[in-house]
């Protein structure tokens, strides 16, 4: 429903303030659509009946990520797309422009729960699974179901420039711009467990007692393999290296005590990291917040906990 409503209420807010967007809603077959939460949506018209819009929308469901895309809407979205002067999908409403073809060779998000599933059915696509959205040419993808307002603010900063969108971003109480990636919302940045017995086994260990001085040495030496070997292991199964992967649990960790209201410092000694600063570049590499502005934004909804108001600064992204 969000997917739907999120972008219907910015071009509709931009309204207010000189814009003139008029908004169509279009089903395959012109019936009305039940949505995720049960709510009945009716449309405007099928599809068949629909003019070349400016920007075609395409929101996300529930079961797109786990099955074949119905041929029927890829068919309908290839053609509303050969229409349409830029195409835009919200959420895993991805899945359907890569099953048209519209995402080939192209940079593309989702929702980061179904980022590596559209990477892996799609091969040809470049997935940024911590963008917010991404801008390809004319064809945009969007994260998850509230950054299809990101989304359409940006297309609204295109077509009437940064005064107005911020005009709608204030009177929605929304930012502009907001700070990092999709990634500070997702529940793990440790991805599928492995499969080899042994990447297991290390796994296992540094989740144990995330603070122990785990190196490369130790580690190889617990799991009874070379330090070379154990290396290899982790770039032919999880592209990456021990030690990175040690990063990973580690700030994974301090996550949670974060959540659970620990101090900054004090989830940097209990998680293993070795001082605060430490922890605040870890912060920074994957999620471009602090530990404490995450803390602000996660720990509580009771007002008062930041300090940032919702007026932001425009995208550096040579919208015009």
């Amino acid at each position: 429903m969000l997917d739907l409503s999120g972008p219907a209420e910015v071009f509709s807010e931009a309204n207010r303030y000189g814009a003139d967007y008029r908004l169509t809603v279009v089903s395959v077959t012109g019936k009305p659509v039940r949505t995720s939460i049960g709510i009945q949506v009716p449309v405007d018209m099928d599809a068949d009946a629909a003019p070349a819009f400016d920007t075609l929308l395409i929101p996300g469901g529930d079961l797109l990520p786990g099955r074949p895309v119905d041929p029927e809407l890829v068919a309908v979205a290839k053609s509303l797309a050969e229409k349409a002067g830029r195409v835009a999908s919200i959420c895993t409403g991805a899945f359907v422009l890569a099953a048209s073809g519209l995402l080939e060779g192209r940079r593309a998000t989702t929702h980061w729960q179904h980022a590596t599933s559209l990477a892996r059915g799609y091969p040809s696509l470049h997935v940024e699974p911590d963008a917010i959205y991404v801008k390809d040419g004319t064809t945009y993808t969007s994260a998850g179901v509230t950054a299809g307002i990101d989304l359409a603010l940006a297309l609204l900063e295109e077509d009437h420039g940064p005064d107005l969108t911020r005009k709608v971003a204030r009177s929605l109480v929304v930012y502009m711009q907001r700070a990092g990636g999709q990634s500070q919302f997702s529940a793990s940045l440790q991805g599928p467990a492995p499969r080899t017995p042994v990447l297991r086994l290390v796994q296992d260990i540094v989740q144990a007692d995330p603070a122990a001085d785990h190196t490369l040495d130790s580690l190889a030496e617990r799991v009874r393999v070379s330090p070379r070997h154990l290396t290899r292991m982790f770039r032919a199964e999880l592209d990456t290296t021990p030690m990175k992967y040690v990063e990973l649990i580690r700030f994974d960790r301090a996550k949670a005590l974060l959540d659970a209201g620990q101090s900054a410092t004090e989830a940097a000694a209990l998680s293993g990291f070795p001082s605060y600063e430490s922890l605040r570049r870890a912060f920074a590499r994957h999620l471009g917040v602090s530990p404490t502005r995450y803390q602000q934004r996660f720990t509580t909804t009771r007002p008062g906990s930041g300090t940032a108001t919702p007026t932001g600064h425009t995208r550096g992204t040579g919208h015009r």
